[in-house]
């Protein structure tokens, strides 16, 4: 079973990017900029945030946190976005998800100008994604395909089956397997017969947050799996399926996995940093 280590091509693309971010530096006298919008105090958003800020530094480009605190109104946080949108030194933005409750994310995501949308969230960038002429990418079904490819797993022609429609992994996933000539299956809550649909799988992506959703005795032998959610079950860390308790059984039936943690996770804030370096080069080609 070929374990499909996200850590490690994380680390290869950091090598190129910090490399680059030389090279731009020398041709246009300043590196990409990343404004990191923070608000509140949520101890797992705070982390995510220093980790993104810590990769900007690691490649050699500028991040920088803007940080309000935990009441502040929607008018206060979409003038510090129409101020970053306006900043000719900021090239792209990212909004910390989840916003406390008294805030509207979806005003708050389309307000960030759509050509400095770090994460491919913005509308407009979904729009692109969906007839195939998206430039910005979501961050984690991008590095699904980077994975996918970094592990030269064959896509075009396989049957994909996705668990989960989210915006911000299910549907953009689904529509970069189509891109890369996939058949694919999207299933969720509502779906019926899902073991059935699991066993069809040349690919299967587990983006759910319910770790027993799908067992190895449900797998198509010689399965690719995708595992990109992150579960605690008796203090330890793993994905849909991917624990270690499983390992054993799902060497049987896999071809090739991404481990949890060290899979999905490191390349989500990879595609992140790559997302600048597009968002500067083709600002700076306008």
């Amino acid at each position: 079973m070929q374990i499909i280590s996200g850590s490690t091509l994380s680390k290869e693309i950091k090598a190129r990017l910090l490399v680059e971010a030389t090279q731009l530096n020398a041709q246009f006298g300043r590196v990409p900029k990343l404004a990191l919008v923070l608000v509140g105090d949520n101890p797992d958003s705070f982390k995510y945030v220093n980790s993104k800020n810590k990769t900007c530094n690691d490649v050699g480009i500028a991040g920088e946190i803007y940080h309000l605190h935990e009441e502040t109104s929607q008018q206060e946080l979409l003038s510090l976005i129409l101020k970053l949108n306006s900043d000719t030194g900021v090239d792209g933005i990212l909004v910390q998800l989840p916003l406390p409750s008294q805030l509207n994310t979806e005003e708050i995501l389309n307000a960030v100008d759509y050509r400095k949308d770090a994460d491919g969230l913005h509308p407009m960038n979904a729009g692109k994604l969906a007839d195939g002429h998206a430039d910005i990418l979501p961050c984690t079904p991008k590095g699904i395909i980077s994975l996918l490819k970094y592990g030269n797993i064959e896509i075009a022609g396989k049957h994909a089956v996705v668990l989960g429609r989210s915006n911000l992994v299910g549907k953009p996933t689904a529509q970069l397997l189509l891109q890369e000539n996939a058949t694919v299956t999207i299933c969720h809550s509502k779906s019926k017969n899902i073991i059935e649909v699991v066993k069809t799988a040349d690919i299967l992506v587990l983006a759910m947050g319910c770790p027993d959703v799908v067992t190895p005795d449900m797998l198509k032998k010689g399965v690719v799996i995708v595992d990109v959610a992150m579960n605690w079950v008796d203090n330890k860390l793993g994905g849909d399926i991917y624990f270690e308790s499983n390992l054993s059984a799902l060497e049987e039936k896999v071809a090739a996995i991404t481990p949890v943690p060290g899979g999905v996770g490191p390349m989500t804030i990879t595609s992140l940093i790559e997302n600048t370096f597009l968002i500067f080069k083709n600002k700076m080609a306008r």
